[in-house]
């Protein structure tokens, strides 16, 4: 099947003022039940887009999926919908399985099919992922699950385990399925699929579609259809330049994009573990606020990178693909190519990072000379010439980014029986600030980050060491 381009559509548009045309995009034209589709229009998810409109048919009809899109088109949405019609929530039974590549994706994918799923009464996702002390995730299944979402080595110790039982279930999902063979999963997803009933539903997702990926998946699937959507970011949604330098300039060079544009979120992307640490280094020393995001990391520091990045308490993170996976920040304000990636396809991945869902993003790649032909590749990829530019954006004049937020830690988390309600009533009712002046509160097993709107910032640090959650004081210290 020829790939067709993806074009993401907005979803808070009122049905009469969509063209007739489009009707069929509608969530309403599923075959959903009625709490489904109200808790879809509650959450403003009205048309689909091509990734949903052209699997959901199929997957709600019972066939496996073998689906082509790129992070951000969706695809999250077509698996929880459909795993959601055919859990049966009076049944205690794990009947959903999703592998995914890794710790943060899971936890994006948990959370997903919690808030489309919140009108299932009673229904129970879990995360089984690495990292994370296995007696919580003992006790969580003991008790029950509809849902397990997981990286493939922490499902397959539970299998061994025999804490994970797969007998009741009816819909197994590889999310990112290329990304896990990158990583070395190939045995692992072999290995869980053949725990699974052979009646089964298989959907298996990848932003690629190399032929490892199909050699691999084919086993797991049963006739399954195809649906292919082009990694092509959209042109009318993604701004996408390319600026001529050399090697030694590129680091000043990034510097000057960032003090033109003044983007409060940029994911910069590099090739090599070796090279993050070096341009992260760089921009510290030039005045700018940045973290690298490396595979080495803890995964206590790679929570606390991650929380700093989403709350927009910090505005540049360095990253390559492989530790940039699962990182998904909404609204995105700048991505950038510091190095261009060997693979075109790779790059059009990053890229899509930026303007999802219909909002307007912006790409900037540094090429120097002997990334040229790098540049061709993609240009044959996506079937256009894209602008270049020998000109270097003029400095503004003006001081580097300043967040808007600043971010506190504590050392308590999930494992002390936190929840972002606690904290966020502490803050609220025992700091006296507004609501809008907390920003995300994210809890994980090692601890608990909020982001704290910067002009409350005196505020919080003098009160800090009497306040009390769920009447104890926590020890917190500030990070940003």
């Amino acid at each position: 099947m020829p790939p067709t381009s993806v074009k993401m559509t907005t979803t808070n548009q009122n049905p009469a003022d969509i063209p007739s045309q489009y009707t069929q995009s509608l969530f309403t034209s599923l075959p959903l039940g009625a709490s489904l589709l109200a808790t879809l229009n509650q959450l403003g998810y009205l048309t689909m887009t091509p990734i949903q409109a052209q699997a959901l048919p199929l997957t709600l009809g019972g066939r496996d999926l073998l689906g082509q899109a790129a992070t951000g088109s969706g695809k999250t949405a077509v698996f929880s919908l459909t795993l959601l019609t055919r859990v049966n929530p009076r049944f205690f039974g794990v009947q959903a399985l999703v592998l995914c590549p890794t710790r943060e994706l899971a936890d994006q994918v948990a959370a997903e099919v919690r808030k489309l799923g919140r009108s299932v009464a009673n229904l129970k996702v879990i995360s089984l992922c690495g990292g994370v002390p296995v007696k919580s995730q003992l006790d969580s299944l003991a008790h029950g699950a509809h849902v397990v979402v997981g990286t493939p080595g922490r499902v397959l110790d539970h299998l061994g385990r025999k804490s994970l039982i797969l007998e009741g279930l009816r819909i197994l999902v590889l999310d990112e399925a290329d990304r896990m063979l990158d990583m070395g999963f190939a045995d692992d997803m072999a290995k869980v699929a053949q725990e699974c009933p052979l009646d089964r539903q298989t959907l298996l997702f990848s932003a690629t579609m190399p032929a490892q990926v199909e050699d691999v998946a084919g086993p797991f699937l049963t006739n399954p259809s195809r649906v292919y959507i082009s990694a092509e970011a959209d042109k009318t949604s993604i701004e996408q330049l390319f600026l001529e330098t050399t090697r030694d300039e590129k680091a000043t060079l990034l510097a000057a994009i960032f003090d033109f544009y003044r983007p409060e979120s940029t994911l910069v992307f590099v090739n090599t573990k070796v090279s993050g640490r070096e341009l992260t280094a760089e921009l510290v020393r030039l005045g700018l606020s940045a973290r690298d995001l490396s595979g080495d990391l803890e995964q206590r520091e790679r929570d606390e990178v991650m929380a700093l990045f989403a709350s927009r308490c910090l505005p540049i993170v360095v990253a390559t693909d492989v530790a940039s996976r699962g990182l998904d920040i909404a609204k995105l304000d700048l991505v950038v190519n510091y190095e261009l990636s060997p693979d075109p396809e790779v790059h059009v991945h990053r890229v899509g990072r930026t303007g999802r869902a219909g909002e307007l993003g912006r790409a900037v790649s540094l090429v120097a000379p002997h990334e040229v032909t790098l540049l061709r590749r993609v240009e044959e990829l996506t079937g256009g010439r894209f602008p270049w530019s020998p000109k270097v954006p003029e400095v503004s004049g003006g001081q580097p980014q300043v967040s808007r937020f600043v971010m506190f830690r504590f050392y308590d988390g999930k494992k002390d029986k936190l929840r972002p309600a606690d904290v966020l009533g502490a803050f609220t009712a025992g700091l006296g600030l507004t609501r809008e002046q907390v920003g995300t509160i994210k809890v994980t097993e090692w601890g608990t980050w909020v982001a704290v709107a910067r002009e409350m910032a005196g505020t919080v640090e003098q009160g800090l060491p009497s306040l009390t959650i769920k009447g104890k004081v926590r020890r917190a210290v500030r990070v940003s």
